[in-house]
């Protein structure tokens, strides 16, 4: 799936273009719309965007169980094949999923506090009154859309492509650096 990244002046404009997507065939589970005027978005009756959406909450708690994961492997196998301890099997299999599961809670406290990744780069003009729309439309379709977006709504901006999966390699600025 691609995310098209649409800015929108005025909730009107918003709502023709929910109403041109649905039309389309876009259900609400594929359009999202992040602004600070969220009593409009409810009067509108438009999808707003979900925690998921907003936050940093997935990718932090994926994040958090990869570390678990890795502490799991470091210190908990060579425990459970060097020590000596007579603890059975399924006692360091709890253990390591244990690790794996605590891992992934810890992370959700720092995601649940931070923007999302994918729309931090919006934050200024969410922030100076206007709507972001997020549209996911299979990759096969989204020339399609964008097309049908600059000819039927021009004052939507297209201002950024992207994916719809989160990555919990990515940086703050949304790339996976290496080094």
């Amino acid at each position: 799936m691609k995310r098209l990244f649409y800015l929108v002046d005025h909730i009107d404009h918003v709502q023709d273009i929910s109403d041109d997507l649905h039309a389309r065939g876009v259900s609400d589970w594929r359009f999202h719309v992040v602004s600070k005027d969220e009593a409009g978005l409810y009067t509108h009756r438009l999808h707003r965007a979900s925690v998921f959406d907003r936050t940093d909450l997935a990718r932090y708690v994926e994040r958090g169980m990869l570390i678990g994961l890795v502490l799991g492997l470091s210190f908990i196998l060579p425990m459970a094949l060097y020590s000596g301890l007579g603890w059975p099997t399924i006692a360091w299999v709890g253990l390591s999923v244990f690790a794996v599961m605590a891992g992934g809670w810890l992370g959700g406290f720092g995601g649940i506090s931070a923007e999302n990744y994918r729309i931090r780069r919006f934050h200024d003009a969410i922030e100076a009154g206007k709507y972001l729309v997020m549209v996911d439309v299979p990759k096969k379709f989204a020339e399609e859309v964008e097309q049908e977006m600059l000819e039927h709504h021009p004052e939507a901006l297209l201002k950024a492509e992207g994916s719809s999966f989160n990555n919990p390699f990515a940086s703050a600025d949304g790339r996976v650096h290496l080094v």
